[in-house]
């Protein structure tokens, strides 16, 4: 046990049920004269923990202790965090290739004839199977059923992998599927707000393949979402590197009004946050607002830092966190120990006014916030309730290089298909299935609906697919299930759904009239995305709004409505009925509230084995072995190519007589780059596994097939509604070769340049790989031989995954854009600094050869912000430099792999 700062205080907590522990105190690294912590914001106290914890001179020195130890509100970011976190949670989406990369490192291993078991999680893993279930059935009470058993059959050769990998890895617990959404099980189940090790207590710190894990801050717990392909370092114990942060303040004030939701709260503050402009920061909200908010009203604002752009928005444990550990079943002795280990610590409560300066400090005031939703493209749209009518309308007309649908004024309801329709209304995602007020207030609005006569419009794809199985508990148990399966939301399953895009089917004929009249479909989500193609290919509007909204929405079948003034439907009376007469008062609330906060829910929820509970789990095989066996004929499971020796050689060099893959514009997010949705017959990837004698309807969708590269790199950037410059006019994956100035798709170019020996660049705008934490949007962009990736701005997750990958993430000058600068393709790119001794940030030069000669120099930052992000490029991407240590650590091990030795 390392203790350089005499930090260690043996015994001094006596921590009920645990009995006395040791802790590495702050306080003792006060008194060192190593900075005051008690002067730095509560989230940078957990992270300054860690790192006394881990410093041993060599992953973590006593300088970068005493360099966040000091940490000043403004100042130039340059040093490093090395960050060691206690635990690591994985989704399936990104979970199972995460596994697979693993598995294929035990596989190089063994072919270097070196042992295998030293791939192994170094720290407690959890994995819900939680994005696979797609809403095929719907509407009635075995929905969830039927579609569990489709879930099965359309994945059980990854749940096979799934099986094999929990036997072959030391410490993985598996929540199948049905169980839940991970980051709802964290809050509800997992997160237990203090970890103990070898009879030492830390704080509760996690990162996890998913960009909402975040939402664990609302609970007091520090984590956020990484990429896959930076989880594997996390599991097999390396630190997670970022550079020193700014700390933005959000002091909250006020009360918030009758009939606000959390979701209205949420979409109030992302609106705020990203006119803030807080990419990449941390947020500390503290002011006696906090205390009125409920710990799953922080956990919704938590939940959504990814679509303001915050790396994490950390509320301090408090009395409420300690009082929702007790409601939601965690056991008494486990609450009172994480109470008083914060106290100790001095984490415990967030700063008073004064106390701590932070870098920027932003006010929000609850009383402002107004019923609201967000679109018809991204959650920081924010609309007012009383303007949804209006800015749909003005949309619709408004040309699309204006980002309207070019579509003539709405027309009277003639039967058929109408502008504005909404297809799809979903109760679904994290977001807001975690907190009890919204979905209770959706059932109250549900049963005031049935009682006055009101039914859900035919026209509509109803669902019901909650974040955790508590909320069928308390739903049931206050007799508001029954008036939700009356109007079509019956519970769909326990999955992301529609949030994730597995939004199922609409019937074909309703898809038939959309198609033929390029309609303005529309869907109304309690998600926390909304960018274009996500919900559904055939939606071209997406509103997030409150779970009781998303049922107003249902009755009214339109957005084409002002739902504070028309009615949202006719009685069984025959009188209008307006949604003021079905929305539940403070008074209703409350009361099904109470009935609803149960300890006993969660603790038979969460008690027992959850394998039991999905009745097609037992279905699949039992694999076991050290090694998995790849099968070369499998069209779901390949061994990835990412330790291929190809991809094993150092990246850092120029890049001369480069061609432009793509030229995109600004919010390019990862739905437009990764594959996702459903696999089409007429597509690349389609035609691939048409050639492996798949029939269309088991093409399944690129989830699903997430660990087949061959399918993967060919849905690279082929969303339907991705729109490349270098094409202008069309949508899709299309692209233009040079020079021959054909016009092909992105995967055919890539295979052209590449027999042509040329490489590729992709050039875009600000805001790039915003959205999902998704590796395959980095995975497909290296597998297409793109060497660098230019943009205006990086959102932080895909930044980390473009090095992770291999990719050179490089950034314009402010204001400047690939659109801006007006290249249309034709040009020549050589990207010149890259050689050499390179440090973080780096200046380098673009150099542009226009087709008449014209020959111009561009300045760029190489946006790698750390040493180690230098080395894992050094090494070729993050697996190879992993692999490379492993050998390297491996006892008598001379062998070079990844070009160390």
């Amino acid at each position: 046990m390392t203790n350089p700062f005499d930090a260690i205080a043996r015994r001094e907590i006596d921590l009920p049920g645990l009995g006395a522990t040791d802790h590495y105190s702050l306080a003792a690294l006060k008194e060192a004269g190593v900075g005051d912590h008690t002067r730095l914001p509560v989230v940078l106290r957990v992270v300054l923990e860690s790192l006394v914890r881990h410093c041993d001179g060599r992953r973590i020195t006593e300088d970068q202790v005493r360099a966040l130890a000091n940490w000043q509100p403004v100042a130039e970011r340059t040093e490093e965090i090395p960050f060691t976190v206690g635990r690591v949670a994985l989704n399936c989406a990104a979970g199972i290739p995460l596994l697979g990369d693993l598995t294929a490192m035990r596989s190089s291993m063994d072919r270097l004839g070196l042992p295998v078991e030293g791939v192994q999680p170094a720290v407690p893993v959890d994995m819900a199977l939680d994005h696979t279930l797609t809403v095929d059935f719907y509407g009635f009470p075995d929905a969830k059923l039927r579609n569990m058993e489709l879930d099965i059959q359309r994945n059980h050769e990854r749940y096979q992998f799934v099986k094999w990998a929990v036997q072959a890895y030391e410490g993985i617990r598996l929540f199948p599927p049905g169980a839940g959404i991970l980051h709802q099980l964290n809050l509800e189940f997992l997160a237990p707000g203090l970890l103990v090790k070898d009879g030492v207590c830390m704080p509760d710190t996690m990162v996890a393949t998913d960009s909402h894990t975040c939402m664990i801050s609302g609970l007091g717990t520090v984590g956020w979402g990484v990429g896959g392909i930076e989880a594997q370092g996390a599991i097999l114990g390396q630190p997670v590197c970022f550079l020193m942060p700014d700390v933005v303040g959000i002091e909250v004030s006020g009360e918030l009004g009758e009939g606000v939701t959390a979701t209205d709260l949420v979409l109030h503050v992302t609106e705020m946050l990203r006119k803030a402009k807080v990419v990449g920061q941390f947020l500390e909200f503290h002011g006696q607002g906090v205390s009125t908010l409920s710990i799953p009203d922080r956990a919704t604002i938590a939940n959504m830092a990814p679509e303001y752009g915050a790396t994490i928005g950390y509320f301090p444990m408090d009395e409420q966190t300690i009082g929702y550990l007790r409601q939601t079943g965690r056991t008494e002795h486990m609450v009172q120990a994480a109470e008083r280990y914060y106290r100790a610590q001095g984490l415990f409560g967030a700063p008073k006014e004064g106390e701590v300066a932070y870098t920027r400090l932003l006010r929000l005031d609850l009383a402002d916030v107004q019923p609201s939703v967000a679109g018809p493209r991204r959650p920081q749209d924010r609309i007012g309730l009383s303007e949804v009518k209006s800015v749909f309308e003005d949309t619709l007309v408004k040309p699309q290089g204006e980002g309207g649908y070019a579509r003539p004024a709405p027309q009277p309801r003639n039967g058929g298909f109408r502008d504005g329709d909404v297809v799809i209304a979903a109760v679904t995602s994290c977001t807001n299935t975690s907190n009890p007020s919204v979905m209770l207030a959706a059932g109250l609005v549900a049963k005031k609906a049935v009682e006055a006569g009101l039914t859900t419009k035919p026209w509509v794809k109803t669902s019901l697919t909650p974040g955790s199985l508590v909320v069928s508990r308390y739903l049931e148990e206050t007799g508001l299930q029954d008036p939700l399966d009356e109007l079509g939301f019956a519970v769909a399953g326990y999955s992301c759904a529609t949030c994730v895009g597995a939004s199922g089917p609409l019937d074909a004929a309703l898809e038939e009239e959309i198609r033929s009249s390029d309609g303005v479909a529309c869907a109304v989500l309690s998600g926390n995305r909304n960018f274009e193609a996500r919900i559904h290919r055939m939606v071209k509007a997406s509103f997030l709004a409150s779970p009781p909204l998303v049922v107003a929405f249902a009755l009214a079948g339109t957005v084409d409505i002002d739902m504070t003034r028309d009615p949202i439907g006719t009685g069984a009376d025959g009188h209008a009925v307006y949604l003021k007469d079905i929305w539940p008062s403070r008074e209703e609330l409350a009361g099904a509230m109470a009935q609803a906060a149960d300890p006993g829910f969660y603790r038979e929820t969460y008690s027992g084995d959850f394998t039991a509970r999905n009745p097609y789990w037992a279905d699949i095989p039992n694999e076991t072995g050290r090694l998995f066996p790849w099968d070369d004929r499998s069209t779901y499971i390949k061994e990835p190519p990412f330790l291929d020796d190809a991809m094993r050689r150092d990246v850092l060099t120029d890049i001369k007589g480069a061609r432009a893959l793509a030229i995109l514009g600004n919010s390019v997010t990862t739905d437009h780059i990764s594959p996702i949705g459903s696999i089409g017959r007429d597509s690349v990837a389609g035609g691939y596994l048409s050639e492996h004698d798949v029939q269309a309807k088991d093409f399944n969708n690129f989830g699903s097939r997430r660990m087949n590269h061959e399918v993967m790199v060919r849905g690279a950037f082929s969303n339907v509604r991705l729109r490349n410059l270098m094409v202008p006019g069309k949508e899709g994956s299309v692209t233009r070769h040079q020079p021959s100035g054909e016009e092909m798709s992105i995967y055919d170019a890539s295979l052209r340049y590449r027999a042509e020996g040329v490489p590729l660049i992709v050039l875009a705008g600000e805001e790039y790989g915003t959205g999902s934490a998704r590796d395959w949007a980095a995975k497909g962009t290296r597998l297409l031989d793109v060497r660098a990736v230019v943009a205006s701005s990086f959102e932080r997750i895909h930044r980390s995954n473009l090095i992770g990958m291999g990719v050179l993430p490089c950034q314009f000058p402010t204001g400047m854009t690939a659109e801006s600068l007006g290249f249309d393709g034709s040009e020549m790119f050589s990207l010149i600094g890259v050689e050499g001794d390179v440090r973080p940030r780096q200046s380098l030069t673009l150099v542009v050869r226009k087709a008449d000669g014209v020959v111009r120099e561009i300045p760029l930052v190489l946006r790698v912000d750390t040493q180690v992000e230098i080395d894992y490029l050094r090494a070729g991407g993050m697996m190879p430099f992993i692999l490379g240590n492993l050998v390297r650590n491996t006892e008598g091990s001379s062998v070079a792999v990844g070009g160390v030795q």
